[in-house]
């Protein structure tokens, strides 16, 4: 397990006012902070014989690494439970640390109670994803390293799913650094600690990208810390954190899950509220499916203005398109798609409507394609 690097990000703190440490959890092993509590309780069991047949889990993908991991390397038979929704990266990567993966439930909290049932049938020692004290401890040794690291650090912004993580860094933080202000971060999609510790009833799903934080129901032990030592709870959105996975990969040049970022994606949110303060952020875990990264990076480019799709309508005649097509690059941007609609266009006969998809530099050069086809008389919108 390593203590992984904690580094100031100085284009990060720049862009929103603040200094910004990061602690870089995604280069573990299992690119995620989970197998410091995993194998926190999995020695703890070892040196007490109490899973003499094995151990069993329930997790989103993080949780269920670290267990199989480290229960790998101490020679524990390992099985995984794990809800249908999970990334087939973290499914493959569970299968291939040597575990019994079995998929079941459309939440974590579904796949949770069966692996209760299975733990009682084949007598199986129960490891919680967060609502155990030496999982809980396990996770604290983060906030440990950070204050190490970077001393100036007096703020931690922390996601939270079930509260293990932000749990742990509390307990850990506020030990040695009371004056340490402790941020929670959830998704508005699974906001359960929220709702427990602010009495409120916001409604929890149907899904979100930060799989690895979409915990229904906190733990009793989390809950009980968070409402002790946090000082406060906040929400982020999924555009929120869909900006924050792609800054970090084009500024840090890191890859995040959804999870991990929500910790910038909450500054991002609210930067007055951090404005000249030395804020420590976990990126918790990289483990994010191929294909989820592609779209993520895909809808940043479009909110930033460097994709843009414009409808131009034209007449259907010879040299039209080639016309078009000259006029966008004369202005500098790039052709990435092109749809013409005959059949599905509201234009009068003998026109046509032309989809173009632009690779761009930013909204205002969108703005200038616009202008250049509308001077040269094209009817052009952007969609």
């Amino acid at each position: 397990m390593l203590d992984t690097p904690c580094l100031e990000s100085r284009t990060l703190g720049a862009l929103l006012g603040c200094r910004v440490f990061l602690k870089f959890e995604n280069l573990q092993f299992t690119a995620s902070f989970k197998e410091r509590g995993a194998l926190n309780k999995l020695a703890a069991l070892l040196e007490t014989g109490a899973a003499p047949k094995g151990v069993i889990a329930a997790s989103a993908g993080n949780h269920a690494q670290g267990v199989a991991y480290h229960a790998q390397r101490l020679g524990l038979p390992a099985v995984i439970v794990m809800p249908t929704f999970t990334p087939g990266v973290k499914v493959e990567r569970t299968r291939g640390f040597g575990a019994e993966i079995v998929l079941h439930g459309d939440s974590f909290d579904a796949a949770r109670e069966h692996a209760l049932r299975l733990a009682a049938e084949r007598g199986l020692e129960f490891v919680h994803a967060f609502d155990d004290p030496l999982v809980i401890a396990g996770q604290g040794t983060i906030g440990l390293e950070m204050l190490r690291a970077q001393p100036e650090i007096d703020t931690l912004v922390v996601a939270i799913g079930g509260g293990g993580l932000i749990g742990g860094i509390a307990t850990a933080v506020k030990a040695e650094r009371p004056d340490v202000r402790l941020v929670g971060v959830q998704s508005v999609r699974f906001p359960g600690m929220y709702n427990a510790v602010k009495g409120t009833a916001l409604p929890i799903g149907p899904g979100t990208i930060a799989e690895g934080i979409a915990v229904g129901e906190p733990g009793r032990l989390t809950r009980a810390i968070v409402e002790r030592l946090v000082d406060d709870v906040v929400l982020v959105d999924e555009g929120d954190i869909e900006q924050a996975v792609v800054m970090l990969l084009e500024i840090e040049k890191t890859v995040v899950e959804g999870a991990g970022a929500a910790g910038l994606a909450a500054v991002l949110k609210e930067p007055a509220r951090y404005a000249g303060r030395c804020v420590g952020l976990v990126l918790c875990g990289g483990n994010i499916d191929p294909l989820l990264l592609a779209a993520i990076i895909e809808r940043g480019m479009v909110r930033a203005g460097r994709l843009a799709r414009i409808r131009v309508g034209a007449r259907d005649l010879p040299g039209h398109l080639a016309r078009i097509t000259a006029i966008v690059a004369e202005a500098g941007a790039n052709v990435d798609e092109v749809h013409h609609q005959r059949a599905f266009s509201a234009l009068a006969g003998q026109h046509v409507e032309i989809e173009l998809v632009l690779q761009t530099r930013h909204h205002a050069h969108v703005d200038a394609v616009l202008a250049a086809l509308r001077g040269a008389g094209f009817d052009a919108q952007r969609y």
